[in-house]
């Protein structure tokens, strides 16, 4: 196999990568992870990905506020990830959008927040990262004013049902696919849709060190996901969409070098 994966969804700012980040970000080059997006879910870790990505060769963020952290969404926090978006390694606005499953924040905060961030990227010309949980059509609903202000969009971490991927993809959405369809107990059904996802619309992520791939031999000893393991994502992918793993490594790497504009 090649070595040009890009892992589209690395929370390395993380307190559980404090102690071995750049470990980490060596053991992904060594494993052929050429790229990375760094996550910002609100103000402060916005600004850490962002010096992150600066620090790192081969790793730009986003810069933006979770719909758990919606009620934080402030105009002077609009000002910095305003600010933030500006800089060279800052490709992308988000992680925003909805997430009804939990509502750390209410859903009128979460509704403000996710429109102020669709705005922003509209104005600046950015695409956006995308989140969504139990909220599909509250969802659509505010994201689809934009879609055509906007050069592109990835829901990330899609975890919804056939129907929920086709509405997405029938709007120009790129989807994000995580190692939650290596579970054998809740990824069975994303397993089945994955190949109703057009190749040019498939990007591959970890969420690290969130969602350990579960179907990993040997196990790693820690639960700590990492995007070293964004390869044992792309080859079960592949297997799972019937599709050659190197062909679909150089075809995703492509994907997120398209969204993201950038090229490494």
């Amino acid at each position: 196999m090649g070595a040009r994966m890009f892992d589209i969804g690395v929370n390395l700012t993380s307190s559980q990568f404090a102690r071995d980040r750049d470990e980490v970000v060596a053991r992904a080059r060594a494993a052929g992870v050429h790229g990375m997006l760094l996550t910002g879910t609100n103000r402060h870790e916005s600004e850490e990905a962002q010096r992150l990505a600066e620090r790192f060769e081969g790793c730009w963020s986003t810069a933006g506020v979770h719909p758990h952290d919606s009620s934080s969404w402030s105009p002077e926090v609009a000002d910095a990830i305003y600010a933030l978006v500006n800089k060279p390694e800052v490709v992308a606005v988000g992680e925003c959008g909805l997430d009804f499953n939990r509502n750390f924040s209410t859903p009128a905060e979460q509704e403000i927040a996710f429109s102020a961030q669709l705005a922003m990227a509209a104005e600046l010309g950015m695409p956006v990262f995308l989140h969504c949980r139990d909220a599909h059509e509250r969802f659509l609903a505010l994201l689809e004013p934009w879609l055509d202000h906007l050069p592109g969009a990835v829901l990330h971490c899609f975890t919804g049902t056939r129907e929920e991927a086709q509405q997405c993809l029938d709007r120009g959405l790129m989807i994000g696919i995580t190692g939650w369809v290596c579970d054998e107990r809740r990824g069975l059904e994303l397993r089945e849709l994955l190949p109703t996802i057009p190749a040019d619309r498939l990007l591959l992520e970890t969420d690290a060190p969130y969602l350990l791939p579960r179907d990993m031999t040997p196990k790693p000893a820690s639960r700590r996901n990492e995007p070293a393991y964004v390869r044992h994502i792309l080859s079960r992918v592949a297997e799972w969409r019937g599709e050659d793993a190197q062909w679909l490594e150089a075809v995703t790497d492509s994907n997120a070098k398209r969204l993201l504009k950038i090229d490494f």
